[in-house]
């Protein structure tokens, strides 16, 4: 059994889909590793140090891609790296299958069996798998960081003998796995944490990292989805949580949204009246910049400021972070490869709520049907 880690190409990327310490894990559990030259330099792992955990260091693709049975990567891949890949392999790699028509095509007409790290189940079992949640806290985490230093004031509250300075406010709508970190990091910053979301069973949480739950009253039960996630709400919902998130954006400093239902357009929070309504030297930090936005003046990829509020539209904060996240990722893909293989061979059952969930592409069809039927509808 071989694996091919490839070199990241996608301007930005600068993770790793395998570390040395995972190659080495890889390699004990009976798996060959070969390694694109240069595929850890930007997260500072060389190529002498994945000689040394045991990978072999290919520099040209078609010889790393030569009669391998898995592809890893990072960021989807291209479709050159995609036509260089052998008919029949199994690839994996972080993989928004319902925004890349063409590549899922590809990969389906080369009967490749496709994995996203995206679409791993939110369960028990798959919680080593689990690349979103672990890529999600480092998001959370950065995206702090990075608003507190455009603000133009303190975080925490200071007592000086020119006078007191009153804590910031941070307002984070959206409390999954980003904004709880989110939450606890503007915390420890000393700043006074508001949270909103639309599942009602993470108030503890949130309470529990000393922040205020914002919640809009419902009878039922809007914007609870499966597996953790959050789903689309009612009208009705959306129309009173415009009003309560109005009424606390404008006392915000900064402001971190974070809501997305997976594989659609981030939902619409901040329009563009709300903004209108805040503070000059106000921040917002959209983390879901990369599906659209929950702000309607968010530019993805770039910072703009609109009558003196920063809009910050930065895509990929984890790659900032790249030796932790890549560490991270690569333990993900590890848990996951190892869950595949069973007595030295790929083992794709179809039965197994894990694989079938992270599949989108087998024996040439396209398994996945959110994914079909977005395609189908281009």
């Amino acid at each position: 059994m071989i694996a091919a880690v490839l070199k990241e190409t996608i301007t930005g990327e600068k993770r790793v889909a395998a570390t040395p310490k995972t190659v080495k894990e890889l390699i004990t559990s009976g798996i060959t590793v070969r390694v694109q030259s240069a595929a850890g330099e930007d997260s500072f792992f060389s190529d002498q140090d994945y000689q040394n955990a045991g990978a072999e260091v290919v520099t040209e693709i078609t010889d790393l891609l030569n009669g391998v049975d898995i592809v890893l990567k990072v960021a989807p891949a291209t479709l050159e790296e995609m036509a260089a890949m052998p008919d029949g392999i199994t690839y994996i790699s972080l993989f928004q299958t319902t925004k890349r028509a063409e590549q899922v095509r590809k990969l389906s007409a080369k009967n490749i069996t496709g994995f996203s790290m995206h679409l791993i189940p939110r369960t028990t079992l798959a919680q080593s798998m689990d690349a979103i949640s672990s890529q999600a806290n480092i998001a959370g985490y950065k995206s702090v960081l990075i608003g507190a230093a455009h603000l133009p004031v303190y975080m925490p509250l200071l007592m000086t003998a020119a006078g007191t300075i009153p804590p910031a406010k941070v307002l984070i709508l959206g409390a999954g796995v980003t904004g709880l970190q989110a939450i606890a990091t503007a915390k420890r910053l000393g700043a006074q944490v508001e949270s909103f979301d639309v599942r009602p069973e993470v108030k503890e949480e949130v309470e529990s990292l000393g922040a205020k739950f914002v919640a809009v009253e419902s009878d039922g039960n809007d914007g609870v989805g499966e597996g953790g996630y959050a789903k689309e709400t009612s009208e009705d919902y959306k129309i009173r949580q415009r009003e309560m998130i109005k009424k606390h954006i404008a006392k915000s400093n900064l402001v971190i949204t974070t809501a997305l239902v997976p594989g659609r357009p981030a939902p619409l929070l901040i329009p563009t009246e709300m903004v209108n309504g805040m503070k000059p030297g106000s921040v917002i930090m959209d983390l879901a910049a990369e599906n659209g936005g929950n702000c309607e003046l968010t530019k993805g990829g770039e910072i703009i400021n609109y009558n003196g509020v920063m809009i910050d539209g930065t895509i990929n904060l984890p790659s900032s972070m790249q030796v932790h996240a890549s560490q991270l990722y690569a333990k993900n893909i590890f848990s996951f490869v190892t869950y595949l293989i069973k007595e030295g061979q790929l083992n794709i059952d179809e039965e197994d709520e894990i694989i079938s969930g992270a599949m989108f592409t087998h024996q040439g069809k396209i398994t996945h049907k959110p994914t079909l039927e977005a395609i189908n509808n281009l």
